[in-house]
């Protein structure tokens, strides 16, 4: 299929906007200055500040929509990710290593409250991934030069129950992230790629492994 014939995610549409990522990781920072000193890697200042510094020179160089796809920009966006990842797979092993240890984590409140925050960090994270990753990032996609999906959203399949001009945004890769690490498993949306098929495999299995310890860990702590 050719020009106008074509779905939106197949052909040339409006570069996405920056905003709603950009706020994904404002999030992501919050919650990572939130984190008890235990729980994060290095001083509790330095991953956010590494992250907010990259963030505005992204936002810089695409203030509205997302149109430039440089090789040094896309590092520093590729970057970005893999520091909030390392910060939150550090945040997780901390968490599990307190609570196999035996360490004072507080009340099931406190316990809860700093496990959820992980948990949404690991959504977050993993959100972002495959907003930037999926058939070479948004830049890429509203050129529509790769025809081949790393994931199958519902419309690719069922065209005639969604607009014409449809396409997946950041909130429909938020909703696959956060369906998958609630129900373990993909729910509506299906990884295609292998690269995918491990990424929702990991994010799954390190919320199911924060959801175990906490609950349990939670219930013990119960007065």
């Amino acid at each position: 299929m050719d020009g106008l014939s074509a779905p939106a995610w197949r052909r040339h549409t409006d570069p996405e906007h920056r905003w709603p990522a950009a706020l994904a990781v404002v999030v992501m920072v919050a919650l990572q200055v939130m984190l008890p000193d235990r729980l994060t890697l290095g001083p509790r200042w330095l991953l956010p500040v590494i992250e907010v510094a990259m963030a505005v020179v992204l936002v810089a160089a695409d203030p509205r929509r997302i149109k430039r796809d440089t090789p040094a920009l896309r590092m520093v966006g590729l970057t970005l990710i893999a520091v909030a990842t390392l910060g939150n797979a550090w945040s997780v092993a901390m968490l599990v290593r307190d609570i196999l240890t035996g360490h004072d984590t507080g009340s099931a409140a406190t316990l809860i409250a700093v496990g959820g925050a992980i948990y949404l960090l690991n959504v977050l994270s993993f959100a972002v991934w495959f907003w930037e990753l999926d058939r070479g990032g948004p830049a890429q996609r509203a050129r529509g030069t790769d025809p081949y999906p790393d994931f199958l959203f519902p419309p690719m399949t069922s065209p005639q129950l969604a607009p014409k001009d449809w396409e997946p945004y950041f909130l429909d890769y938020l909703y696959l992230a956060f369906t998958n690490a609630t129900a373990f498993s993909p729910t509506d949306t299906l990884p295609l790629s292998r690269w995918a098929k491990a990424a929702m495999a990991l994010e799954s299995a390190t919320a199911l492994l924060i959801a175990v310890l906490l609950i349990a860990k939670a219930v013990n702590s119960l007065p």
